[in-house]
């Protein structure tokens, strides 16, 4: 379908953070700071019981972390969420009303990572963290009113890459078990013309080719990388043994093929899975244009609905064909 008019809106006027995508002649520390100048606080965030600010180490030092606790007293089962912006810029603060939202409509404990950044910290950097993250929360779930048994892992563009790479390591390293792996819009691998998205919408559709080209400057040590799974999870020789995954990816968005490949992928790994395409909807609908994109809040709906599934019951990992409600893949 045609683009949604309010996605028009957000590439016309450069609204939000569109005009920070495009890589030029700015540092990676100067485009970060201009990034996080570009975010508005949500208008209206979802009320929650309590939110909070901490330290917990991780494998190159402290992480922050912000915990969003839900209305009650616990124990609950706990979201590890990981902000997007290509491994090299963003931060906890432009992902605040969507942990706000999942928080609340899930009942869920929502950790919010502030990995490590490149280039200054490449590759596998980012990774190490998200993992060490999980582990610490499965491992410390009484300070966080936490059922250590339902935890989840969930990010947004280069945040679902990390969310499907601890998914990953936890599978090959005896990490903690998880129920669910909530991938929007997820890096799974090297920018590539030989994907149709790739081609179809290198300019003027928020995030460019360009611009993931710069990111996969910044992150990888050497080319070596590029293959190898906790970097681009589609490079992994089998993904079996995954927990079950929401996909949600957008029509008009770069890395639509290779996020929907990644939960074909899955499926036929034996995987539990679900995809959904937004029709008309660009890169960052989930997480990063909450205030312009209102189908946020009907992804946040989906969202929701399967945290709750999967916290409230054994989903497994029998396959089951795809759901596609939103649109035909």
């Amino acid at each position: 379908m045609p683009l949604h008019p309010e996605a028009r809106a957000v590439i016309a006027e450069g609204e939000a953070a569109a005009a920070t995508l495009e890589p030029g002649a700015l540092s990676p520390a100067e485009m970060r700071e201009r990034f996080a100048r570009s975010w508005r606080p949500p208008r209206d965030p979802a009320p929650v019981g309590d939110r909070y600010e901490r330290d917990i180490p991780g494998p190159g030092g402290n992480l922050r972390i912000r915990v969003y606790r839900p209305v009650g007293e616990g124990p609950f089962p706990a979201l590890v969420w990981f902000h997007g912006g290509g491994w090299v810029i963003g931060s906890l603060d432009e992902n605040e009303a969507t942990c706000r939202a999942l928080c609340r409509g899930a009942e869920v404990v929502v950790i919010s990572v502030d990995y490590r950044l490149a280039p200054e910290h490449p590759f596998p950097a980012a990774a190490e963290d998200a993992f060490a993250a999980v582990c610490w929360v499965a491992g410390h779930g009484a300070e966080l009113a936490v059922d250590s048994r339902r935890i989840a892992v969930g990010g947004e563009s280069a945040g679902g890459n990390l969310a499907a790479v601890s998914a990953l390591m936890a599978r090959d390293h005896g990490g903690p078990g998880l129920v669910l792996q909530l991938l929007a819009s997820p890096v799974t691998a090297p920018p590539s013309e030989d994907r149709a998205s790739y081609r179809d919408f290198a300019e003027g559709y928020f995030l460019s080719k360009a611009s993931m080209d710069w990111f996969f400057e910044q992150y990888p040590r050497s080319a070596a990388d590029l293959v190898n799974p906790y970097l681009a999870p589609l490079a992994a020789e089998d993904l079996g043994g995954l927990p079950p995954a929401l996909v949600l990816t957008a029509e008009y968005d770069p890395l639509r093929d290779e996020g929907e490949e990644y939960a074909h992928r899955l499926l036929t790994a034996g995987v539990l899975c679900e995809l959904a395409r937004y029709p008309g909807q660009i890169h960052g609908f989930f997480a990063l244009l909450t205030e312009q994109l209102s189908i946020s809040a009907v992804a946040h709906e989906r969202a929701v609905s399967a945290l709750r599934r999967a916290f409230g019951s054994d989903l497994g990992t029998a396959g089951k064909p795809l759901t596609t409600t939103e649109g035909k893949v």
